[in-house]
């Protein structure tokens, strides 16, 4: 049942008309017939348009690409810190956009409002171009042209996707394979996607004369709120029952505001209602950036023909909806079509939402693997604990506990590299070990204090003609993110420095100096330039992989100068980053789903004068989804694993609610509001008016 179709069921109502003025409406915009592409019905108009949302795409994904490495490997921040700004910020840039569509249907118009707004600050340019775009470009088709101006926002979400795929491709790589000041060049990943923003502003005030530009239709959005303050209101003064009944709760605005006004503002209300569950779709396809981009920082990037760096990993996102939006439009929903279903929109979307469910399930699996593969941590009143032996022969390690009962035995060879750490159980937090070395002929009794949950290393080192050790704490090693670690054990009798390409160089003291973890890129490290006082030479590192930790000895015990001894305390990753290829499949099928069919059927269900006020209405649910993100993540305590399932649980309870909810909605067709609004006209009669309503579905 449509909600405006007629119906034999009147009420008259007389009621006294209010004596303040109601803004008129503006004259329609002009009908301009703008050239059209190659004789189709596709305005040429649109091409600078799309040209436009493509660079200013690749200048939004292009920074989002590295921002959340950016917090962690360059700031420092924690892993949880990292996810709820970088939500922090993708909700702020889609809170925005409410602020530019009041300012483009209300006073500047979507024109001026794309290329003011967007020069003076890309902040809030965000705000002024998210939700004018989209909506600009559909208003340059006429209505006669509804299936192309349909088409168009597939069209235009593969510009955004263009646009991402490519800057997600190469900011990393202008972060990782560039060199500023020593450091990875952050200033050229966000450089870049500046760069492109301002081509973004030229690109589309070159088609300035070919557009057609509807006028600003006064300040819409403050009247549509005090026209649904006033309804409000004058529903509880009026409780009475002393008046006649209203069909629907915003005609108790019709003693004040055009009949018009009312019945836009009735229509945008339906659409904001079924909105609200949307949200949590978003939750969940913007943690691709996030958390998805923190698992993959515990996977090898190693593909064999190519490495990729977690942050790369985006990527296959824009380039699967290039292959996924013409895939729908013209295989899978054509074929669904014939099968006699009725896809509609709203169906879409709610299939799209369960798709995201099945992607975080995947997402949940993937991770668990990855936390079995790991190295465990020691847990309450445990240390794990290795032995190096730097002597030149081999020494057997006795480890004695309080009541001198045995805990570890074992022979231990020089420079024998240890495949694991041992598990050595406390009586208390902290607890004095006594060691017994036997080296030649020789024993050696030491002791040293441990504390639980703390991986070390006690390194044996020649001192003199006997032996001497020392304990080491390992605990950076369960920080590094995914990253490459790695620290020096200087046997050289000078100090020296270990030059990595990244920050200041290392310094590692003489005689068995131990250094701090440094963290790296993954690759291939043959010359490593180190310098004493005296002398500079290289060192061949060789392979350095995704998520290892490595200690490298420097020793002087040939003729061929200093080497580097190579010990892996903890093995690189071992699932390879291809094994989230099924989540990225699943989430990015869902997002083609719901994203761009949302995109479309908020422009189809908005009021002419209300175009930009849904669309940012739509990009505010998305803003939601961010703040839910970030206080998930902040207060839930979850595991990884388990915060994946919530959301996925979350988003199935949601796609209920929405299906119900659209179950019920009855989409508007072309000329419903205006048509209905039409047929409603009140009637003057002196200072009363005749107003004629209809019995509509609520």
């Amino acid at each position: 049942m449509n909600p405006f179709q007629k119906n034999d069921s009147k009420e008259t109502l007389f009621l006294p008309v209010s004596t303040e003025e109601v803004p008129p409406r503006p004259p329609s915009f002009p009908k301009k017939s703008s050239p059209k592409i190659c004789g189709s019905n596709y305005p040429l108009s649109i091409v600078f348009i799309v040209v436009n949302e493509f660079c200013e795409r690749f200048s939004y994904y292009g920074m989002k690409a590295v921002l959340t490495l950016y917090f962690l490997y360059f700031l420092h921040w924690s892993e949880n810190t990292s996810t709820s700004v970088y939500h922090a910020f993708s909700s702020l840039c889609y809170f925005t956009p409410i602020l530019g569509a009041a300012i483009a249907d209300s006073w500047l118009g979507k024109f001026k409002v794309l290329s003011m707004v967007g020069l003076s600050l890309i902040a809030l340019g965000t705000g002024g171009i998210k939700p004018c775009v989209a909506a600009f470009g559909g208003d340059q088709f006429e209505e006669k042209h509804a299936e192309e101006r349909t088409r168009y926002f597939s069209v235009f979400y593969l510009s955004i996707n263009a646009g991402s795929l490519i800057s997600t491709f190469v900011t990393p790589m202008l972060r990782g394979d560039v060199q500023c000041f020593g450091k990875d060049c952050y200033a050229l990943a966000f450089g870049v996607p500046g760069l492109l923003m301002l081509i973004a502003l030229v690109v589309f005030a070159m088609g300035s004369k070919l557009y057609r530009k509807p006028p600003p239709e006064g300040n819409i959005l403050n009247q549509v709120v005090k026209c649904i303050w006033f309804a409000i209101s004058s529903r509880f003064k009026n409780d009475s029952g002393d008046n006649p009944k209203r069909e629907h709760w915003l005609d108790w605005a019709a003693e004040k505001y055009p009949k018009q006004l009312i019945m836009d503002v009735k229509a945008l209300t339906r659409v904001l209602f079924l909105y609200i569950p949307l949200p949590m779709f978003w939750a969940l396809l913007d943690q691709q950036g996030s958390r998805w981009t923190l698992q993959a920082t515990r996977m090898n990037g190693n593909l064999g023909f190519f490495v990729l760096q977690p942050d790369q990993m985006q990527v296959l996102n824009p380039f699967l909806v290039l292959i996924f939006i013409p895939l729908f439009d013209l295989v899978i929903y054509r074929l669904v079509s014939k099968c006699g279903i009725n896809f509609t929109s709203l169906r879409k979307m709610a299939v799209g939402m369960i798709l995201a469910c099945l992607a975080f399930a995947v997402a949940a699996a993937v991770e668990i693997k990855i936390n079995e593969m790991a190295p465990h941590q020691p847990d309450s009143q445990e240390i794990f604990l290795q032995v190096l032996n730097l002597a030149d022969d081999e020494v057997k390690v006795t480890v004695l506990g309080n009541d001198n009962n045995t805990l570890l035995a074992e022979s231990i060879k020089s420079f024998q590299n240890m495949p694991h750490y041992s598990k050595l159980h406390l009586k208390t937090k902290s607890q004095n070990f006594h060691f017994q070395l036997k080296y030649h002929n020789v024993s050696v009794y030491t002791e040293h204090s441990v504390e639980e949950k703390i991986w070390y290393t006690l390194i044996i080192r020649e001192d003199g003609e006997s032996i001497s050790s020392m304990m080491v704490k390992d605990e950076e090693n369960k920080t590094t993110n995914g990253m490459t670690a790695m620290r020096f054990v200087n046997t050289l009798h000078e100090e020296v420095n270990v030059s990595l390409g990244t920050d200041a160089p290392l310094i590692v003291d003489e005689d068995y100096g131990v250094s701090a973890y440094r963290t790296v890129q993954r690759g291939e490290y043959p010359a490593v330039h180190c310098r004493t006082k005296n002398e500079d030479f290289s060192l061949n590192l060789g392979l350095i992989d995704f998520g290892a930790v490595y200690l490298f000895v420097i020793t002087n015990r040939t003729n061929q100068g200093p080497q580097a001894w190579k010990m892996e305390y903890i093995p690189a990753n071992k699932m390879s980053i291809a094994w989230q290829l099924p989540q990225y499949a699943l989430v990015t099928a869902g997002e083609v789903m719901f994203s761009v069919t949302g995109l479309e059927f908020s422009y189809s269900q908005a009021p002419s004068s209300m175009k930009s006020v849904l669309q940012a209405a739509w990009l505010l649910t998305v803003a939601v989804g961010n703040i839910i993100v970030l206080i998930v993540a902040q207060f839930s305590g979850l595991a990884q694993w388990a915060e994946f399932i919530l959301f996925s649980c979350l988003l199935l309870v949601v796609c209920l609610i929405f299906s119900i909810m659209g179950y019920y909605y009855v989409p508007l067709k072309p000329g419903d509001v205006q048509g209905s609004a039409d047929k409603q006209t009140p009637q003057i009669q002196g200072n009363m008016i005749n107003l004629e309503t209809k019995k509509t579905k609520f």
